[in-house]
């Protein structure tokens, strides 16, 4: 309304002084055209040109005071405009002015809680909002009210959204939707790379970090990155030594929830995947898996070093340490090294005489699961795998493996000593403690240790033999009573 009145005011003023200045120029040009007679006087031509000029000087002091009164009306108008505490507004401000002004406005718009600065009020307000909703628990702070509310279940454990096929139950909406498509088995989120699809849109993004090679996840105590927050967490559980997972039934505690699943399957004997080709089930997919590959001969792992190629990625890797000749696991007993835990942990039972396995048969106990697998196919006389050469069949594919050399003359494992080779593993490992003068097995009764097994067990029939006063004949190779 300000804006307007103004303009109206300076429209009119300028209107009023072209109509002015027009009325002086064409008096000035009569007075030159029209010369005065020569009867009349020249004191009476003055004194006309001296009246019409002092009636233009009135006018236009009139005007001039005119225009004073309007000045004087604007200056009214702008003092009740701040009695109002409404801000004026030029008619036609400058570009710095206008500058200075949104700089001001800018200015004027700080939040009182952080301080951060904003354009408008609108955004002003909303971004309050952000401080108005906090939590009592950890203080971190929300925008909405609903929001709140979801991140307080974390506190509080509440799930109240629970699937109709299953019965497991979300803490958000949005996890349960994701959820049920586990039942339906809609993926409506594909890769652009691989086309693969997936259920939530968080799995994909996660999945294209393989493709991208991103790793954001950066462990601060060995440097070691990962895709997801989740491995991350689990592998800083390794430096901490934290297992949180325990089982309810031997108490043994694990760092992973599905290590501990995996684990409880044994005490409760499921076995729900099964083979189709030779009725075998497993606890676990991926076993199942692995086992198949001895069925369709499928070897996908191969080794860049010598070109062997495996069925798992285990294998693999166990033998590429043969290259390297990497070993890091020591024996506090005896001080053999091994190049992984488990075959330490394998190794270690020798001294404990530790044997957890026992097979329900006959009671015999074995150190290692695999042996008790081996020894109960004994029993069941089942012998899967024969050979193409002769026809003669064996229990185990290691059997059979190490049968075929006698037909092809392959002896793949070399002692690094004294260069001899051997067509079986267990046979190198049991020459090589010839150079390394290792006796890990002891005899119970009187000390004595030796090499091999087998040793010991031949020296043991002369205690047995004392006991029942029989001689022993020939002891090491061949015992009679």
């Amino acid at each position: 309304m300000i804006l307007h009145v103004k303009r109206r005011l300076w429209i009119y003023l300028t209107k009023e002084m072209e109509d002015k200045s027009s009325l002086l120029l064409s008096f000035q040009a009569e007075v030159k055209q029209e010369p005065l007679d020569a009867d009349c006087d020249s004191k009476a031509q003055c004194s006309l040109v001296d009246s019409e000029m002092t009636s233009v000087k009135q006018e236009d002091c009139s005007q001039t005071l005119g225009l004073n009164d309007i000045k004087y009306e604007e200056e009214e108008i702008g003092d009740l405009t701040k009695k109002d505490e409404i801000a004026e507004i030029d008619a036609f401000p400058t570009s710095g002015e206008q500058q200075q002004e949104d700089h001001k406005d800018k200015k004027s718009h700080l939040c009182p809680y952080c301080g951060k600065c904003f354009l408008t009020t609108s955004h002003l307000k909303r971004h309050i909002n952000i401080h108005t909703y906090s939590c009592s628990e950890c203080g971190k702070s929300f925008s909405k009210l609903g929001r709140l509310t979801a991140h307080q279940r974390i506190h509080t454990g509440e799930k109240p959204y629970s699937c109709s096929v299953c019965g497991k139950k979300f803490s958000k909406p949005g996890r349960l939707n994701d959820h049920q498509r586990i039942h339906t088995g809609e993926k409506p989120y594909s890769c652009s790379d691989c086309e693969k699809c997936f259920t939530s849109l968080s799995s994909l993004k996660v999945h294209q970090r393989i493709h991208t090679g991103e790793k954001p996840y950066l462990c601060s105590d060995c440097g070691n990155s990962f895709f997801k927050l989740a491995n991350l967490k689990n592998h800083l559980r390794q430096h901490t030594g934290e297992k949180p997972y325990s089982c309810s039934d031997c108490g043994k505690s694990f760092t992973l929830l599905k290590t501990l699943k995996y684990h409880q399957l044994i005490h409760t004997g499921e076995k729900p995947y099964s083979c189709s080709n030779c009725g075998h089930s497993f606890s676990r997919l991926g076993i199942l898996n692995r086992h198949q590959r001895i069925h369709t001969g499928e070897k996908p792992y191969s080794c860049s070093d010598c070109g062997r190629s495996f069925s798992h990625s285990g294998t693999l890797k166990r033998h590429q340490l043969i290259h390297t000749g990497e070993k890091p696991y020591s024996c506090s007993d005896c001080g053999r090294h091994f190049s992984h835990s488990g075959t330490l942990k394998r190794h270690q039972l020798i001294h404990t005489g530790e044997k957890p396995y026992s097979c329900s048969d006959c009671g015999k106990s074995f150190t290692q699961s695999k042996n008790l697998k081996c020894h109960q196919l004994i029993h069941t006389g089942e012998k899967l795998y024969s050979c193409s050469d002769c026809g003669q069949s064996f229990s185990l594919l290691s059997g059979l493996t190490a049968h075929q050399r006698i037909h092809t003359g392959g002896k793949p494992y070399c002692c690094s000593d004294c260069g001899k080779s051997f067509s079986r593993f267990d046979s190198l490992n049991n020459h090589q403690r010839i150079h390394t003068g290792e006796k890990p097995y002891s005899c119970s009764h009187c000390g004595k240790r030796f090499s091999q097994s087998r040793t010991l067990k031949c020296h043991q029939l002369v205690h047995t033999a004392e006991r029942s006063h029989t001689p022993v004949l020939n002891v090491g190779r061949v015992s009679l009573k």
